[in-house]
C-alpha cells in the first residue's frame, strides 16, 4: 500500500487543526452566550445561543468526518476513506440551505410585518456579539488558509457556515447604529436576507461539488491537461494512453498507462515510472497516482 507523502500528511494535520479550531470557537461561543442569556434575558441572545449550539454540532460532525477520511486504506476501503469528506460536506450544505431558508422566512415576516420590531441591546449582549465577531473572523481566515492548501470540502463548507453567522452579526451592529442614530429599524432584516442568499448560493456550489465527487466525476480539465503535459514530455516515456481521473473528498485518483522502450531493463523502466509519478505528485500533491507500464512498439512503415 502506498505511503502518504510528507505534504499529504501535512494536509491531514492542517485539516484536523481547522476542525479542532472550529469546535473550540463554537464551544466558546456557546458558553459565552449562555452567560449573556442568563445576564440579560434577551430573546435575541437566546436565538444566537441556539445558532451557536447548532454550529457546535456541525463542527463536531465535520471534525469526525475529517478524522475518518484521514484513515489509510484498508482491506474494505482500498482507495481510502476520503469520500467521508464529501458526505459531510453534502450534509453541511443541506443544513446551510435549511438555515438560509429559515432566515429568509423570519426576515421576510419582520420586514413585511405590520408592526416594526424595536432594536435594543444590553452591554453584556453587545460584548458577546463583539467577541463572536472577533473569534469568527479569526476562524474563517484560518479555515480559508487551510482550504486553499488542502482543498478539503468539509473545511470549506464549515467556513461558509461561519461566514453566514458573521455577516448577520456585523449587520446587527449596523442596524443598531441605524436605529439609534436615524430611527431606521428594517436594516437588520435586509442584512439577514442578503446573508441568507449568500449562504444558500455557497451551499449549492459546495453541495454540487460533493455530489459530483460521490458520483466519481473526473478531475477539472486543467488538472487533466496538466497531468497529460507532464506525462507526454517526461524523458523515457514514448507515449501514454488511458489517462483516467476521479475525485473523492480532497483527493484526485489518477490512473495512467505509459509506453516504454521494451529493450531497456526492468530497473530503468521502474525508475522512469517512479520519476513520472513523483513529478505528477509534486505538481498535484492531492493526487493518488497509479501508473501502468506497457511496451512501446515503433510504428511500422
Amino acid at each position: 500500500m502506498p505511503h502518504p507523502t510528507p505534504l499529504r500528511s501535512e494536509h491531514v494535520k492542517l485539516n484536523r487543526r481547522a476542525g479542532l479550531a472550529s469546535v473550540a470557537v463554537a464551544a466558546t461561543l456557546v458558553v459565552a452566550k449562555t452567560w449573556a442569556l442568563a445576564a440579560t434575558g434577551a430573546l435575541s441572545v437566546g436565538a444566537s445561543l441556539a445558532d451557536s449550539a447548532l454550529d457546535l454540532m456541525v463542527s463536531l460532525a465535520g471534525l469526525a468526518a475529517i478524522t475518518y477520511a484521514a484513515r489509510p486504506p484498508d482491506d474494505d476501503h482500498a482507495y481510502g476513506h476520503t469520500s467521508a469528506e464529501d458526505l459531510a460536506a453534502l450534509g453541511q450544505s443541506t443544513f446551510i440551505l435549511i438555515s438560509g431558508t429559515a432566515i429568509l422566512y423570519a426576515a421576510g415576516v419582520r420586514l413585511f410585518g405590520e408592526a416594526s420590531t424595536p432594536l435594543a441591546s444590553e452591554g453584556a449582549g453587545i460584548a458577546v456579539m463583539v467577541l463572536s465577531i472577533g473569534l469568527t473572523l479569526s476562524l474563517v481566515a484560518y479555515q480559508r488558509h487551510v482550504a486553499r492548501k488542502t482543498r478539503n470540502k468539509v473545511v470549506t463548507a464549515d467556513s461558509l457556515h461561519y461566514i453566514g453567522d458573521l455577516v448577520p452579526n456585523l449587520g446587527a451592529i449596523l442596524s443598531l447604529l441605524a436605529a439609534q442614530q436615524l430611527g431606521i429599524t428594517f436594516i437588520d432584516s435586509i442584512v439577514a436576507i442578503g446573508a441568507a442568499v449568500f449562504m444558500m448560493f455557497g451551499a449549492v456550489r459546495i453541495g454540487k461539488a460533493a455530489l459530483d465527487a460521490l458520483m466519481d466525476r473526473k478531475a477539472p480539465d486543467h488538472e487533466i491537461e496538466g497531468i497529460a503535459e507532464i506525462a507526454g514530455s517526461f524523458p523515457g516515456v514514448r507515449d501514454f494512453h488511458d489517462l483516467k481521473t476521479r475525485m473523492a473528498g480532497s483527493r484526485t485518483f489518477v490512473t495512467l498507462h505509459i509506453e516504454l522502450d521494451g529493450d531497456q531493463s526492468l530497473y530503468d523502466a521502474h525508475e522512469i515510472s517512479a520519476g513520472l509519478r513523483a513529478k505528477i505528485l509534486l505538481a498535484y500533491p492531492h493526487a493518488d497516482v497509479m501508473i501502468h507500464k506497457d511496451v512501446w512498439f515503433p510504428a511500422k512503415d
